[in-house]
C-alpha cells in the first residue's frame, strides 16, 4: 500500500470513528506530515482523496474541516422476501454518473442557482423534456410544460386552484394513488370515486357520474395503475375520452410508469386528446429516484397562467440543482442508457411475477400485465390482517390497498405485490408460499 493511501486510511478512521466529528479541524498539514513522518505532498494526496470523497472541505488560510462522519454502508443482506416496498431499486441507479451531473451543474450554472423567477422550470431543462416527452407520444408545445416538486406538487396545485368548467368535485379511481387520496381527504376537497378492477371501469357508471355530480377532473392512472398493476385497453381510453368531452370534464393522467411500456403501440391517453382536456403528469421516481423531487405537467392553454399563478405562491421555484443536474442527464444520454438497464432489470422481475401468478395463484382474481406490481383478491373467509401478520412470520412482507381507498367508498380485499425490491429467484419462492398459506388458510374453514 502506498505511504498516501495508509494515511488516507488511518485519517477515514478517525472521521468513522467521532474522533473527528462533524465541523472538526483537522491538523494542519506541516503536523500531519510531522505525525506521519512523510513529505507534505504526501499528505496533500491523503487529503485530496477525502475531500473528493466529501468526507472533508478546505477553507482558504484556515485549513481542512470534517464534512460528515457518517459514510454510506452497503445494507447486509436480508433473507425477508418484501412484496410491500415500492420503492425503486437502489442498487439499480448509477448514482455516480449522477453525482457528476450535479457537481457539473453547480459549476455551470451557478447564477441561475441565485435567480427567483423561473416558475415554470428551468428552460434548458424544459426543451430537453420536449423531446423526452416525445418519446413518449406526447407532443406538445415547451410553454404547455411545466417542472414541478415532484407530481405530488401538480396534483396539489391542480386540485385546489380553479378550473375553466367552474366545477369542484374531483373522481378518483378506486383504489387509487393512497398518498393522493390522503391529500384529498387532508384538505377536505369533495371527493367521488369509481370502482377500478382488473376488468377496467364500467364505462356506463363513468358516464352516469360525468352526467349527475359537478365532476372538475377524473384522475387516472390509465396504464400499470397502482396499486393494481392493470392498464386501460385502447377501446376504454377512446370512450373516457368522448365521455370527457361530452360532459366538459377534464382528465389528469398519471403516466408514472411510461418508462417501462414495451408495447409501442400503447399510446398515453394524451396522445388521443383532440380538444385540450387532458393534463399530462410524469414522473420520474421509478426510473430514477423519490429523492429527485422532479416531476413534469404538460396542461391545456386553458389553464396555464392559473396554474403558474398557484405555484408561484407554492415554491416560486422547483429546485433549481435538481432540475439543472436533471438536464445534464437527460443531454447526456445517461438518462436514456440507465433507463434500458432499469427498464430491463424490472421486467424480468414483472415476466416472473405474472408466471408465478399463474402457476400457483390461477384461482385468484389478480392482474395479468407484465409490469413490477400486481395484486390478488382475497376470499372473504380470509382474516387479511391476520394472513399478512402470519406471512410476516416467515419473513413474506405484504401490504393491502386498506389506504388506496377514500373512507366512505367499499374497500376490496386486496393484496399488493410489488418485486421493485424483491430479486429475481426468490419471487416464486415468495409466491408459493402465499399460495400455501392461502390454501392451508381457506381449508380451515372449509
Amino acid at each position: 500500500m502506498l505511504k498516501y493511501e495508509w494515511i488516507y486510511q488511518s485519517l477515514l478512521l478517525q472521521i468513522q470513528s467521532g474522533d473527528l466529528p462533524a465541523g472538526a479541524k483537522l491538523p494542519s498539514i506541516r503536523n500531519l506530515s510531522q505525525h506521519y513522518s512523510c513529505s507534505k505532498s504526501t499528505i496533500l494526496a491523503a487529503l485530496k482523496r477525502l475531500e473528493d470523497q466529501h468526507i472533508i472541505y478546505a477553507r482558504p488560510k484556515s485549513g481542512y474541516y470534517v464534512v460528515e462522519n457518517q459514510v454510506f454502508k452497503t445494507p447486509s443482506f436480508t433473507d425477508s422476501i418484501d412484496f410491500a416496498t415500492s420503492s425503486p431499486t437502489w442498487h439499480a441507479f448509477p448514482y455516480k454518473d449522477f453525482q457528476h451531473c450535479i457537481n457539473k451543474a453547480i459549476d455551470t450554472y451557478q447564477e441561475e442557482l441565485f435567480r427567483y423567477g423561473t416558475p415554470k422550470g428551468l428552460p434548458l431543462l424544459i426543451a430537453e423534456a420536449k423531446k423526452l416527452l416525445e418519446s413518449y407520444q406526447v407532443f406538445t408545445r415547451s410553454e404547455q410544460i411545466f417542472i414541478t416538486s415532484g407530481v405530488q406538487q401538480a396534483l396539489s396545485l391542480l386540485s385546489i386552484m380553479p378550473f375553466p368548467n367552474n366545477r369542484s368535485t374531483i373522481l378518483v379511481e378506486q383504489p387509487s394513488y393512497h398518498l393522493y387520496l390522503d391529500m384529498l381527504k387532508t384538505y377536505r376537497l369533495p371527493a367521488v370515486g369509481i370502482q377500478r378492477t382488473a376488468k377496467g371501469i364500467d364505462l356506463n357508471r363513468l358516464e352516469q357520474i360525468f352526467h349527475e355530480e359537478d365532476i372538475k377532473f377524473f384522475y387516472t392512472m390509465p396504464r400499470f395503475h397502482n396499486p393494481l398493476g392493470t392498464s386501460y385497453s385502447k377501446k376504454e381510453k377512446e370512450a373516457i375520452l368522448q365521455l370527457a368531452h361530452k360532459y366538459n370534464v377534464f382528465i389528469i393522467e398519471d403516466d408514472y410508469l411510461a418508462d417501462f411500456e414495451y408495447n409501442l403501440k400503447n399510446d398515453p391517453l394524451f396522445a388521443e386528446d383532440f380538444h385540450e382536456q387532458v393534463i399530462y403528469l410524469k414522473s420520474f421516481s421509478k426510473i430514477m429516484f423519490p429523492g429527485l423531487r422532479v416531476g413534469l405537467a404538460v396542461l391545456p392553454q386553458t389553464i396555464i397562467n392559473t396554474f403558474q399563478n398557484f405555484k408561484m405562491t407554492a415554491d416560486i421555484d422547483s429546485s433549481m440543482i435538481s432540475q439543472a443536474a436533471l438536464y445534464l442527464y437527460l443531454k447526456s444520454g445517461m438518462f436514456e442508457h440507465n433507463k434500458t438497464n432499469v427498464s430491463n432489470i424490472y421486467h424480468e422481475r414483472a415476466k416472473i411475477l405474472l408466471q408465478s401468478l399463474q402457476n400457483h395463484l390461477s384461482m385468484y382474481d389478480s392482474s395479468s400485465e407484465i409490469v413490477m406490481h400486481g395484486h390478488i383478491v382475497i376470499p372473504k373467509q380470509v382474516n387479511m390482517k391476520s394472513f399478512i401478520h402470519h406471512l410476516r412470520e416467515q419473513q413474506i412482507y405484504l401490504d393491502s390497498v386498506e389506504r388506496n381507498y377514500l373512507d366512505d367508498f367499499y374497500h376490496e380485499r386486496i393484496l399488493k405485490l410489488n418485486v421493485s425490491n424483491v430479486d429475481e429467484h426468490r419471487i416464486e419462492e415468495g409466491i408459493k408460499k402465499i399460495a400455501s398459506t392461502l390454501k392451508k388458510t381457506e381449508n380451515y374453514f372449509l
